[in-house]
């Protein structure tokens, strides 16, 4: 036999030796939750349950208080609305000094003095109103109005996407600590079984290979359990960042509760979609954009606007409440206009008004197929998931079983170690894929929230 041959013999039989003499060695070198060079802080996140991490995310999200704004700033349009059918009024008040003027006088003393005037006072009372402008200022107001509309629809809309993106993390988290979990009893599993191969080997039952597996095992476990917790720790600073908490926050698992109830009927949910927020918001576009065409055609006609002011002015420093009082003039008039030729202004004024409704109406048309769709999209997939939770649940019961007579067959020595890794193997994958697909159920249910703009209860 040659040298090459020679040396991964002896290799692995230093290695089976090496386990043999200290069986513990490799639950102590890798142990659960640590990992050579780091050493991993417990964790110390405070745990919120969902609904709070939503209504955190809802004061906190810079796309909710955006929305928040836009309405706000559209009720002021509003009231500036209602405001310029109203008549403006100014109260103004003045003083005027004059000195000098070229006028003079001989005083007491022979004396050739400057004439100076009393400071003279005024105050006046200005009103102003636009009687009749073709109508502009009642379609501003109604322009305004479904402004307001709009802005309420977006806001609805923006909040339940902020709990949607609140969901998928907070779900994200959770499927993290599911698979912490499943990779903590992987890695108790793979421990034990080292210790059984490890005794089988001693007493002459098993090979020394079975030893040298049970260690890959183990390495493979302290792998997906190091995977599982960079994943939750990366999980939890997203859900920290998303619902703007200033400590670190993390799932409250005892807080959900899997709600695997019958959905409303596929017409009563096609019904709830086409007056989703998305919906609403696309409407009240379209009226406010009719609205505005009609009042691009009022400039076509005269405006007429009437002004009324009273002044007065004296020499009382008590604006005319003292023993000198004001004398006082009033001032109504009032002015029609007809612009002839503004440049065509006003016709360019329609034609974007025009254009502005047509965009509106083919955005209502799209936002309307595209709840359809959305809809249809939403409904297979939560009815996929649901259906691939029922079966993943059955195949980890039955993976579990197999992993169970596997081990007790491979005690008695029925059967090979191979045949237990492979169950194992199997049990894993099971419980991966439970795990996805309770979180594609969970996101494919809040997906079908947001769109509809109400919870299912």
């Amino acid at each position: 036999m040659s040298f090459n041959r020679k040396t991964p013999l002896r290799l692995l039989t230093a290695i089976t030796l090496v386990f043999l003499a200290v069986p513990t060695l490799g639950a102590q070198v890798l142990k659960p939750g640590l990992q050579p060079g780091l050493a991993r802080a417990p964790d110390s996140a405070r745990k919120i349950s969902l609904y709070e991490a939503i209504r955190m995310a809802q004061q906190n999200s810079p796309q909710a208080i955006q929305a928040e704004g836009t309405e706000r700033t559209s009720k002021a349009a509003r009231v500036s609305a209602i405001g310029a059918i109203l008549p403006s009024a100014t109260l103004n008040a003045g003083r005027v000094i004059q000195f000098g003027g070229g006028q003079t006088r001989i005083n007491q003393n022979g004396e050739q003095v400057a004439i100076t005037s009393a400071p003279t006072n005024s105050t006046g009372l200005s009103l102003g109103m636009t009687l009749f402008d073709g109508g502009q200022r009642l379609y501003d107001l109604r322009t305004a109005k479904f402004n307001i509309v709009a802005a309420e629809a977006n806001r609805v809309a923006v909040k339940y996407n902020v709990a949607l993106q609140v969901k998928q993390q907070y779900y994200a988290v959770l499927a993290a600590i599911e698979s912490w979990d499943a990779a903590e009893l992987q890695m108790a599993q793979a421990q034990e079984q080292f210790k059984t191969s490890v005794a089988k080997v001693r007493a002459g039952v098993a090979t020394r290979s079975d030893s040298l597996r049970g260690v890959v095992q183990i390495g493979n476990a302290q792998l997906a359990l190091i995977t599982a917790q960079t994943n939750k720790e990366a999980a939890d600073a997203a859900l920290t960042r998303l619902v703007g908490s200033e400590v670190p926050v993390t799932v409250d698992p005892a807080s959900i509760q899997e709600n695997m109830a019958a959905l409303p009927d596929s017409a009563e949910l096609a019904a709830l979609a086409k007056r989703g927020p998305a919906v609403e918001q696309a409407q009240a576009v379209v009226d406010a954009a009719e609205e505005a065409r009609k009042a691009s055609k009022a400039t076509y006609l005269p405006s007429l606007s009437a002004n009324y002011s009273r002044t007065g002015s004296g020499i009382d420093p008590r604006f005319g409440l003292g023993t000198d009082p004001f004398s006082y003039n009033g001032r109504l008039s009032f002015s029609l206009s007809y612009p002839v030729f503004n440049n065509f202004l006003r016709e360019e004024q329609v034609v974007r008004a025009r254009v502005a409704e047509v965009n509106a109406q083919a955005a209502l048309r799209d936002s309307q197929l595209a709840a359809q769709q959305s809809l249809t999209q939403y409904i297979g997939a939560l009815r996929g998931a649901s259906q691939r939770v029922a079966v993943q649940v059955a195949s980890v019961a039955a993976a579990e079983e197999d992993v169970r007579v596997q081990q007790q067959r491979y005690n008695i020595g029925a059967s090979v170690l191979l045949d237990l890794i492979t169950s194992q193997a199997a049990l894993a994958q099971a419980e991966q894929a439970l795990i996805q697909a309770r979180y594609d159920y969970r996101i494919a249910r809040a997906q079908l929230e947001a769109l509809i703009g109400r919870d299912l209860q």
